[in-house]
């Protein structure tokens, strides 16, 4: 029998194996571990005759009790959108008006709205709704370029705006009036001027306000507070897509910005663009 290595400090059996120096011990597993393996084992086997295990030349054993997390996973989702399409029934048949006038049915209506806004509308109006630079408006304040009833939501979100792809999408185009000349560098100042002046950022300016009555009150009217009906923003508000310095009101007179919006419809259900518009509209600046 050849001789067995033992460690020297603490008497116990080597494997025989020996590493630059390093000897290992050969401690056996406890007891205890060896029968918790076992019985995870036994388990294993067990599991694999009643539940989908092992995969096969077409597929994949099925297991005695053809269980299935897949089938499962649909049937969950029957159930959901049974449960749901009570919900949607209602929502479907009912005016906005209706929706909004009902508790329950405006708290489901909200919390649909919540998450399609989220999925959709936040990329570019924030997930808090409260816009982001470059001309996406924020949509939690009382300050709407198209109206902001229930009705105006609901036809801003179905068509959109100046977009190509719908025919009934909003529509509205400010001049170029310093890129197609019909105003001078010096008459873009003075009137950029009066727009600072009627947002209370700036003292009277005569000559802006003449230029102001000869160009722009057709459309923003003669006090400056904008036109729904046409999409012209109020001037008087302090409320800006595009800045307020008196450069970025130079800019937008000069060569203005044309902010586009998709037409959802199509892209969502008659539903959905429901639960959009009464959740915008309970965002705080409904009207």
């Amino acid at each position: 029998m050849a001789n067995k290595d033992v460690d020297a400090l603490t008497g116990i059996e080597t494997t025989g194996h020996e590493w630059d120096g390093i000897k290992e011990l050969n401690n056996p597993l406890p007891k205890w571990w060896l029968y918790v393996f076992y019985v995870c084992i036994a388990y294993a086997m067990v599991y694999s005759v009643f539940y989908p295990s092992w995969p096969w030349f077409h597929g994949y054993v099925k297991g005695v009790l053809g269980y299935s997390t897949r089938a499962e996973f649909k049937q969950g989702m029957a159930a959901f959108e049974q449960s749901r399409s009570v919900w949607v029934d209602k929502i479907a048949a009912a005016s906005l008006q209706q929706i909004n006038d009902d508790p329950q049915l405006l708290e489901i209506a909200t919390a649909g709205g919540k998450v399609i806004f989220g999925n959709n509308c936040a990329p570019c109006h924030g997930t808090g709704a409260t816009g982001r630079p470059g001309g996406y408006p924020a949509l939690v304040d009382d300050d709407w370029l198209w109206g902001g009833t229930l009705d105006d939501i609901d036809t801003t979100i179905t068509h959109g705006i100046r977009n190509t792809t719908d025919s009934n999408a909003r529509f509205s185009q400010m001049p170029a009036f310093g890129a197609d000349g019909i105003l001078t560098s010096a008459q873009i100042a003075a009137v950029a001027d009066h727009v600072l002046a009627i947002s209370g950022q700036g003292p009277d300016n005569a000559e802006g306000a003449a230029v102001f009555a000869d160009n722009c009150v057709a459309c923003h009217g003669e006090l400056g507070t904008g036109d729904q009906s046409v999409g012209a923003p109020n001037l008087t508000d302090r409320i800006w897509l595009y800045g307020n310095t008196k450069q970025a009101i130079i800019n937008q007179v000069t060569k203005p910005h044309q902010g586009v919006m998709p037409s959802w419809q199509g892209r969502l259900s008659d539903v959905e663009i429901k639960q959009a518009a009464v959740y915008v509209h309970s965002l705080g600046g409904g009207q």
